[in-house]
């Protein structure tokens, strides 16, 4: 089979090399001396100028060749989400084992932590998830399409930049929440100490947001691990924190956000060490006034991936609302489910990461097809992965909360909730990988356009009149199971009809002005990317 002219193949030493001094084997098979071990810094594509290897099969064997391929693709996308996935568990781990300890105080204490939290993650937490989104987007391609091997550097001093300002009004929203969370119906006793709460999160809010910039900006290098290991130190010191400051110094719930912050900037610190002293630093270049350059085009993508991370998270802080106004154990029942989902929400969210990634990355590379097939593989790997959570789940549903508290009416509500959590883990893990395969190409609005009109337009609604007519905290997840199903079905609809050589363009024009001139895109073409 020949090589299309501009086909960059999908895979560097991760494969099996089928070229020898620049010539395929005859026979088409595999050469047996080949070293294909790969390590933290294997690539998974070719840059620029790197020669041709990899994508060459026996003539004659199409169905063979894609089949190869698939599974060539499944394994590059499975091998990379793992330490993804390892990193954004233990990163939840810390807010969860802060959780776990204060409920330990009373149900009214576990609510507030859990609560609060959830409203983190739905604010602070949503700009290092979804602000990030762009670095995914932009770095993707540019280690691919860019010959300057600074612009990452660049990149994450644009995300440090720009994130910073956007978390400012989170950060004077969190001191002036409780009047808030009153309006929303929450208890008094819920909106005073959630608000207390959150105040003194606030440092501990930016910490989270740079960590995860530098953790953004080290995958790009194809540097998965380190986010992990970092994350190995920080989370039992983030425990043995929450110990000291809520039960030895007698801080009580405030000692959770105090430990939880320090433990985020912690991380930070280290990935930044990481960086400089073991992996990473090349792609620094220091601080440069082309930072403040073309922030337009990354405080858009950025804001748009806020609004298509947000959108499916701010419908679970309805959810919360909600469950918050039926009573103290329906929302200590919700606080239980929500912190497990999410931990688990990380598996679909990281194979979407990975996938966003190696998206970007072939579509640097102008590899339409092979980005094509990355997408739908991701897809299928998540729906693999999302059936056995949700085994476990049925498998465990009885006896999970006793994990959080043990007062016998909240473990049984969550063991009545518990299935309809397990039925839509099938579709979140759909939603995460599609979502990641839309932030690869740029078009976090599409995947917020069907957010909202899922959620917001029909499975909200629904959930809510559900739970007020006697479905109770049942009816809530009952909506939330509708919505994802119909995102992920959506999304996974777009992604299979998309044009993906359109894709490449767009993913070109979108490099700074140097980059393009290098990759022979025009400027002033590029200086407005259509709506996609």
């Amino acid at each position: 089979m020949e090589d299309r002219p501009g086909d960059v193949p999908s895979s560097r030493s991760w494969l099996p090399k089928l070229f020898r001094n620049g010539k395929a084997e005859e026979d088409g098979k595999y050469s047996p001396d080949a070293d294909t071990s790969p390590n933290e810094r294997t690539s998974l594509l070719n840059k620029p100028d790197d020669p041709l290897e990899g994508e060459t099969f026996e003539l004659g064997d199409e169905d063979k060749t894609r089949a190869q391929r698939i599974a060539t693709e499944f394994w590059i996308l499975f091998k990379g989400s793992i330490p993804v996935i390892m990193a954004y568990a233990l990163q939840n781990s810390l807010q969860t084992i802060s959780v776990l300890i204060v409920g330990r105080l009373s149900p009214e204490a576990l609510s507030v932590a859990a609560f609060s939290y959830m409203f983190a993650m739905a604010s602070a937490w949503l700009i290092g998830m979804g602000g990030t989104t762009a670095i995914d987007t932009l770095a993707s391609v540019s280690f691919t399409g860019s010959k300057n091997k600074h612009d990452l550097g660049i990149i994450l001093q644009r995300a440090l930049v720009i994130l910073t300002l956007f978390y400012i009004p989170v950060a004077v929203l969190w001191i002036c929440s409780e009047p808030l969370f009153k309006v929303l119906g929450q208890e008094d006793y819920i909106a005073r100490e959630s608000s207390r709460f959150l105040s003194v999160l606030i440092p501990g809010g930016l910490g989270y947001i740079y960590f995860e910039c530098m953790k953004k900006y080290l995958q790009a290098q194809e540097i998965m691990r380190p986010g992990t290991y970092v994350l190995l130190i920080t989370s039992p010191i983030s425990a043995g924190l929450n110990i000291l400051f809520i039960h030895t110094f007698k801080m009580g719930m405030l000692g959770a956000p105090l430990a939880t912050g320090l433990s985020y900037w912690l991380s930070f610190l280290l990935l930044v060490a990481y960086a400089r002293f073991i992996a990473g630093y090349e792609c620094w270049g220091g601080w440069d006034r082309r930072c403040l350059s073309n922030i337009g085009t990354f405080a858009r993508i950025a804001a748009l991936g806020v609004v298509h991370v947000g959108t499916e998270w701010w419908a679970f802080e309805v959810v919360a609302i909600v469950a918050g106004q039926l009573g103290t154990i329906p929302l200590a029942a919700q606080s239980v489910i929500m912190t497990a989902d999410q931990v688990m929400n990380t598996i679909p969210f990281g194979v979407g990461v990975a996938t966003s990634s190696r998206v970007g990355n072939l579509l640097g590379a102008r590899n339409a097809k092979g980005a094509k097939r990355a997408c739908n593989t991701a897809a299928c790997l998540s729906i693999l992965l999302g059936a056995i959570v949700l085994a476990v789940l049925m498998g465990t549903k009885d006896h999970f909360a006793y994990l959080f508290n043990d007062d016998l009416r909240v473990v049984r509500l969550t063991s009545e909730v518990l299935p309809y959590v397990a039925l839509f883990q099938i579709a979140d893990g759909l939603n995460g990988s599609c979502g990641g395969a839309l932030r690869g190409m740029g078009r976090q609005h599409v995947g917020a356009a069907v957010n909202i009109v899922s959620y917001y337009c029909g499975a909200l609604p629904l959930g809510i009149y559900l739970a007020k007519h006697g479905w109770g905290l049942s009816g809530l997840w009952v909506g939330q199971c509708i919505a994802l199903y119909l995102v992920g079905v959506a999304e996974w609809a777009i992604v299979a009809f998309t044009n993906y050589r359109k894709q490449v363009d767009y993913a070109l024009k979108r490099l700074d002005a140097g980059d393009r001139a290098e990759r022979g895109v025009d400027a002033d073409e590029a200086n407005d990317v259509p709506a996609q």
